[in-house]
């Protein structure tokens, strides 16, 4: 199998006008300024958005009206519905967003009975190339600015917040595991990190232990973001253990091989204290051979440390016409006991949206 090109740079595409949430307090009071208003209006507005979960200048009712049409310049509609799925009894709930420029990118809600997670893109396609997945195989249109990629996650809080998973509930948990690759939109989700996780009204409040950024292995990003000094989970999407197979499945370990990835996981877990999550999609036939659990297992103890460590499997969630399925259950189950063996950790995500294409861009794929 032809690895495809890797896209590191998107295209030079146009981001959507500035936003309350592209910037921090400072800027957002200087911006506030601009508008010949005085600066306490930014907090104002920042508890709105960031504390109420609203956008709507018009129920800002504490604002002057004057104040309130000149504000309405900082809070530009960023992404819009497109279309709204449920399954799972209500529980899951995916959204189809479009940016101003009609780019496409998805988000999940979803509930459990401890909390609430919601799942979101950080690109609107992505440039990876993994040929399992449907957002790969679209490629690259842009980056998410900052903003909407914090757009995304008041909406979910605020639909989370309304009982749209059933009862009212927090937001609690938020997973860059949508479409793109986050550390490839690095400085603009560093910056919306900050915006999720600043104590409200400066951010949403939500704890960066709640918050995962998964990513297909950019070595120098992993080794940046360790020293944000922003504590959150990092998730590396390995899907096999040796270089021979990870150069097809997940090309850019053709750039920075099994070993490196994983070495910069042991720093990003000993540099922040937080446990590393390893993302492990097993696929029929291809990845998901005994001799391959064992590999898996033996490389994370010795290269990251046990108590630094989980494996997270992904049963494969098949796209359209495609030739890769998911393991069967006794595969799956014999591969946990091997990498358990090897006295690491190692459970199987639960599977949520089948019936709704809930797979990372197959929603956007339907509707482009």
């Amino acid at each position: 199998m032809t690895a495809l090109p890797l896209v590191f740079d998107a295209p030079k595409r146009a981001l959507p006008p500035r936003h309350l949430a592209d910037l921090d307090p400072a800027d957002r009071r200087a911006a506030v300024g601009e508008l010949g208003l005085p600066g306490f209006r930014a907090d104002q507005l920042s508890r709105h958005y960031f504390g109420r979960f609203t956008a709507d200048v018009d129920a800002m009712t504490d604002l002057p009206a004057a104040a309130r049409e000149d504000l309405a310049a900082l809070l530009p509609p960023l992404v819009t519905p497109v279309t709204e799925q449920t399954c799972d009894s209500g529980t899951t709930r995916k959204t189809l967003w479009r940016g101003h420029d009609g780019t496409l990118a998805e988000s999940v809600l979803m509930g459990y009975p401890d909390r609430a997670t919601a799942c979101i893109s950080s690109q609107a396609g992505c440039g990876m190339a993994c040929p399992f997945c449907a957002t790969g195989q679209g490629g690259l249109e842009r980056n998410l600015s900052t903003a909407e990629i914090v757009d995304q996650v008041r909406q979910a809080a605020a639909a989370a917040r309304d009982g749209a998973l059933g009862e009212p509930t927090r937001l609690s948990n938020v997973v860059f595991m949508g479409m793109g690759e986050p550390l490839a939109n690095y400085k603009r989700m560093v910056a919306a990190l900050r915006r999720i996780t600043d104590p409200a009204p400066d951010g949403l409040g939500i704890s960066a232990r709640g918050v995962t950024v998964s990513t297909v292995g950019l070595v120098p990003a992993i080794d940046k973001l360790a020293a944000e000094g922003i504590p959150v989970t990092l998730a590396v999407s390995l899907h096999a253990p040796d270089d021979e197979l990870r150069d097809t499945l997940v090309p850019v370990n053709n750039r920075w091989k099994v070993g490196e990835v994983l070495d910069a996981a042991r720093r990003y877990a000993t540099t922040t204290g937080r446990r590393v999550s390893i993302e492990y999609a097993l696929i029929r036939d291809v990845n998901d051979q005994p001799w391959r659990a064992e590999l898996l297992g033996t490389l994370l103890r010795r290269r990251i440390g046990t108590k630094r460590v989980h494996v997270n499997l992904i049963p494969l969630n098949p796209t359209p016409g495609s030739r890769w399925d998911a393991s069967p259950r006794a595969v799956q189950d014999e591969f946990v006991r091997r990498v358990q063996a090897a006295g690491v950790a190692c459970t199987v995500r639960d599977t949520r949206g089948r019936e709704i294409a809930a797979a990372c861009g197959q929603l956007a794929a339907q509707n482009a």
